[in-house]
């Protein structure tokens, strides 16, 4: 164990000083006119890192680029699930009950005819290129991308790299593979087991060989001066937990801690439950109920050892932007694309109302900007592609629903939006600075059948419901309304 640690604290060393030197200040410059844009997205990757005030997580590369950017502490995605946050985003337009539900769901079929965030950058001569998980359907974006790449299977669907991975899988699938009928009924795989952590390097995973790519991507755009926008999807911290041995070894398992609300918030009503199925699919996990402390343990441990896994991928990336002097002039973005449980109320996953499934590290880097600050601003994934059209001066299109947070790089204090909004199925929520409440819509009356209210003054984990306490029926009617005035002015969008 003492050589385990001694070679955990000289990766964290290492991984500090390429981060040192990825953080070389550059002076602030004047503007570009054509700047470039380096979008990251990460996928089930929580705020919960050494930037956002987490100091037992290793992720010293999304620290040091905080530091040299704007970190944003409240913002939110718009749907807890990986394609229609997607998708939203990428479109500009808000999930609703008719539109981005499905976890597969297509931006092209959904909204079809409407200018997506790389298209804009594409119809003004910048070259667009997409690696990695960054529409959750890999189809979609159609006319958006000049080059779209994800890495190929290596092993087994979901990335197994371990023997024992690798034969469970394959035993799991065995009938799936020989027969074309039940491959045709079961789009999806029989998943594996729901962590491992092989002595190999980063590039065996998915996520190292992507890193490798966006590095020759960044070396053609130096070589070719072309301006560009490059979508990077890094796919860990998704599930299976699957991270090479040495990041594991960063974590002292006696340090890890079990959350101390692992119970359905009290008043909360059935509607706000859900038995993450996601998790449940894998191998080892029961069906029902809870899984096991050491489980749970062993679930965390591995949620973190991808997290600095991911972090020194989106590492080699910054370093390389740096390197071949492009730093400069581009404009850097890292989104997560929503939250995620680690068994607090009890959860895995992220298919819930709760704030916890929509909290998401936003940090935004502008090399002519100020840098290290901290805003506390709520900001919504619509908003940036609206942002990233007035950063680089290009018209935005009609469509946009989010609102461009430009103007707080300069004064993050100023005033800024009352509430953002996500939904989750028939649940819709209304997010202010104080209050968290949903609305449960039977939409054939169009009358909510349950809700729920949090005061995030006292009660920021949203360990107990008021919604129903007299007192506070004036706050219930007031939220009530102002997201009923949202879900209206939101569904008014046609697209023609």
């Amino acid at each position: 164990m003492k050589v385990k640690g001694l070679i955990a604290s000289f990766i964290v060393l290492v991984l500090f000083l390429i981060a040192t030197s990825y953080a070389a200040e550059l002076p602030k410059g004047d503007r570009p006119t054509k700047p470039n844009v380096l979008f990251i997205a990460v996928d089930d990757l929580r705020p919960e890192l050494g930037c956002y005030g987490k100091s037992y997580i290793k992720s010293p590369n999304i620290d040091r680029l905080a530091k040299r950017g704007m970190l944003f502490t409240n913002a939110y995605a718009n749907y807890p699930v990986c394609g229609p946050s997607r998708a939203s985003l990428l479109s500009g337009i808000y999930p609703s009950s008719k539109r981005f539900i499905k976890w597969n769901c297509s931006q092209d079929k959904e909204v079809p005819g409407v200018v997506s965030l790389p298209m804009s950058f594409r119809n003004n001569n910048y070259q667009t290129v997409s690696l990695g998980k960054v529409y959750n359907n890999f189809e979609d974006g159609k006319g958006s991308w000049d080059k779209n790449w994800r890495a190929p299977i290596t092993t087994t669907l979901w990335d197994y790299q371990s023997k024992e991975g690798i034969r469970i899988f394959e035993e799991l699938n065995a009938d799936r593979y020989k027969n074309t009928a039940a491959r045709a009924n079961n789009n999806l795989p029989k998943r594996g087991l729901p962590y491992e952590k092989p002595d190999i390097p980063d590039v065996a995973y998915h996520d190292g060989q992507l890193a490798n790519r966006a590095i020759d991507e960044l070396q053609n755009f130096q070589n070719s001066g072309q301006p560009f926008f490059l979508a990077v999807g890094f796919h860990k911290p998704h599930l299976p937990f699957n991270a090479p041995e040495k990041y594991w070894d960063l974590y002292d398992e006696k340090d890890i801690k079990l959350p101390s609300n692992n119970f359905f918030p009290k008043g909360a009503p059935e509607a706000a439950m859900f038995n993450w199925n996601e998790l449940r699919a894998y191998y080892g996990i029961p069906e029902k109920g809870p899984v096991s402390d050491t489980m749970a343990y062993n679930l965390i441990h591995g949620y973190y050892a991808c997290v600095s896994y991911v972090d020194a991928q989106i590492g080699r990336v910054l370093n390389a932007l740096e390197n071949l002097g492009l730093a400069s002039n581009t404009i850097i973005v890292l989104w997560g694309d929503h939250g995620w449980f680690l068994e607090e109320h009890g959860f895995w996953s992220k298919h819930s109302n709760f704030e916890r499934a929509v909290h998401i590290p936003l940090i935004v880097k502008v090399p002519w900007e100020n840098s290290g600050q901290k805003v506390e601003a709520l900001v919504e994934s619509v908003d940036i592609y609206p942002t990233l059209c007035e950063l680089t001066g290009l018209s935005q299109p009609f469509h946009l629903q989010g609102k461009s947070f430009t103007s707080l790089i300069d004064n993050p204090s100023q005033p800024w939006k009352e509430a953002i909004f996500y939904r989750m199925g028939k649940g819709e929520t209304i997010l202010t600075h104080n209050f968290a409440y949903t609305e449960w819509i039977d939409y054939k009356t169009e009358k909510p059948y349950a809700r729920m209210l949090y005061d995030h003054r006292n009660d920021p984990e949203e360990n107990v419901n008021i919604a129903e306490l007299p007192e506070n029926k004036k706050i219930v009617e007031d939220l009530h309304d102002k997201l009923l005035k949202h879900i209206i002015e939101r569904d008014k969008l046609i697209i023609p």
